[in-house]
């Protein structure tokens, strides 16, 4: 009998420590967030960079952020729920995975680029390595040229209601675009009524808890697509924007308040080497599988 419990014994201890070294082995997981007019799990956008990266990165757990209770509902959230109330939600999707428990990477799509982010700024549970960034408006938009996929009646529902009143308090509860809509025009107002994207720039008042969380990343990646017809400026996925009073000429993130004095900690990013510019020589979101498995993989690995 004793001999029989020494065995079990060993088989279990055998299967522990397997356990654990196979945890130690697995790969980083990943979380992604998409952009406007897509969904978590579309099988032709994101569900195909998920197995586009899982054949890069054999056994990667992926958790793909959706916000609703089906892929219909996330996409409409995608244009028509307040962004704050989406960055709750993701708060609470990312803490009750526990696979994310021990940390995680993150990849965001155009505009969830800068929620992930928000993400990062704002949700203590969102234990971010590796943050990268593919053609986020950092900065925000002034324009909306054209639209994504087959999405144009939506899109023109949108530019009417900011063409109505981007800054509007009603249109600001729940229109997506307008919640990261800067008018180079009007500073003031931007600053003063749009809810989202001045708060998590700081460019009201400072959170502290902002910068620590996003300078404790371990690497930064901005990506830029050199020829982006739909993100007006394109600078804006580098942290750049519009000089105020026009929109134009455009200012860089070096020559901002918010790099020269450190407000989020990219300078400290950048001091550290832990802040990626990466330049897509393409349109919004056009990428080959080559690309992407060159110059983004190695920061998924």
């Amino acid at each position: 009998m004793v001999l029989v419990i020494m065995k079990a014994a060993a088989r279990l201890l055998v299967l522990l420590g397997c356990l654990v070294l196979c945890r130690a082995d697995a790969p980083t997981p990943l979380v992604m967030w998409h952009g406007m007019g897509d969904s978590c799990c579309n099988p032709l956008s994101l569900g195909n960079i998920a197995k586009l990266i899982q054949s890069q990165v054999p056994g990667i757990y992926i958790h793909s952020i959706e916000i609703g209770n089906n892929i219909i509902e996330d996409t409409l959230n995608g244009f028509f729920k307040n962004v704050n109330d989406q960055i709750d939600m993701a708060c609470k999707i990312v803490a009750a995975d526990t696979n994310l428990t021990n940390g995680f990477h993150a990849i965001g799509f155009s505009q969830g680029g800068q929620f992930l982010r928000a993400l990062v700024q704002k949700c203590p549970q969102a234990k971010v390595l590796n943050l990268i960034s593919v053609g986020g408006q950092h900065q925000g938009v002034f324009g909306f040229p054209r639209c994504p996929g087959g999405n144009e009646t939506i899109c023109e529902i949108v530019r009417r209601l900011l063409n109505l009143g981007a800054y509007q308090s009603v249109i600001q509860d729940f229109l997506v675009q307008a919640e990261y809509w800067q008018d180079p025009m009007d500073e003031a107002e931007y600053r003063s009524k749009c809810v989202f994207l001045p708060d998590i720039n700081q460019e009201n008042h400072m959170n502290s808890s902002y910068k620590d969380r996003l300078s404790k990343l371990a690497q930064l990646v901005l990506v830029m697509f050199t020829q982006d017809t739909m993100v007006q400026p394109k600078e804006s996925e580098w942290f750049g924007f519009y000089k105020e009073g026009q929109d134009k000429e455009t200012y860089s993130l070096f020559e901002s308040k918010l790099y020269t004095d450190d407000l989020l900690g990219l300078k400290q990013l950048n001091d550290t080497n832990r802040l990626h510019f990466l330049e897509a020589p393409f349109d919004h979101l056009q990428f080959t599988e080559e690309w992407f498995i060159q110059n983004l993989i190695p920061y998924i690995k």
